[in-house]
């Protein structure tokens, strides 16, 4: 289980009513003595259908809540492994949950929310691609892990030898794992190294980058 104060490093003990409920996350602080609203997932989550729900619901209810309102910023914690791996929630419809979560990120950045993901612990395939990775501004926390697809996975699916893609991963940040190499492709803006202590500090300087970045995704 994932430690709960890093909310108090973040946004300052007292500063936030941020709740852990299950895999969820979910709730308020202040970030540069501003209010903000925090969602996401949490413990490595395998993101499923109710989960992919449970934040979109979230966003949809921040957007409802600040239509008469100065929209409040959106602080996304990402932690999860990726989608559940199981047959009862592809029958379901879990690719169409996942599509819900970034069309309700899109209304909330048209309606004037900005974006920010923190990656906490995992950042893993769907579940992040589905809602972290479409943030305005993505910020990998000290050991964040990030990828798309385990190599050993990508063997299976390509047909190329494993040893083949180890070896392309040393010089292509397409191939490898890491916050570092999503960084060099522009995935990740920022990493914070592991002595950092300000977290809050940096926090606040990574949301006014993302208010003041452009409008819209501009990264290839």
């Amino acid at each position: 289980m994932r430690d709960v104060k890093v909310f108090d490093r973040l946004f300052g003990e007292g500063r936030h009513a941020v709740r852990v409920e299950g895999h969820f996350v979910h709730g308020s602080a202040q970030v540069g003595g501003r209010p903000v609203a925090v969602i996401g997932t949490w413990d490595a989550a395998a993101v499923n259908g109710d989960v992919a729900l449970a934040v979109s619901r979230a966003v949809l209810n921040v957007v409802a809540e600040d239509a008469a309102a100065s929209p409040r910023p959106i602080v996304f914690i990402a932690d999860t492994q990726g989608q559940e791996l199981s047959r009862r929630e592809e029958l379901l419809g879990l690719n169409g949950c996942f599509a819900h979560v970034a069309r309700c990120v899109d209304l909330a950045r048209r309606r004037g929310h900005t974006t920010l993901t923190l990656i906490h612990g995992e950042a893993v395939s769907g579940g992040f691609l589905a809602f972290g990775m479409l943030a305005d501004r993505v910020v990998a926390l000290p050991d964040a892990q990030v990828r798309v697809m385990d190599l050993r996975a990508m063997a299976r699916v390509t047909k190329i030898p494993l040893e083949r893609l180890q070896t392309l991963a040393v010089d292509s940040p397409v191939f490898a794992p890491g916050a570092d190499n999503y960084s060099r492709m522009g995935a990740v803006h920022e990493t914070w190294p592991h002595a950092a202590e300000d977290w809050d500090v940096r926090l606040t300087a990574a949301l006014a980058a993302a208010e003041a970045g452009p409008r819209s995704d501009e990264r290839a």
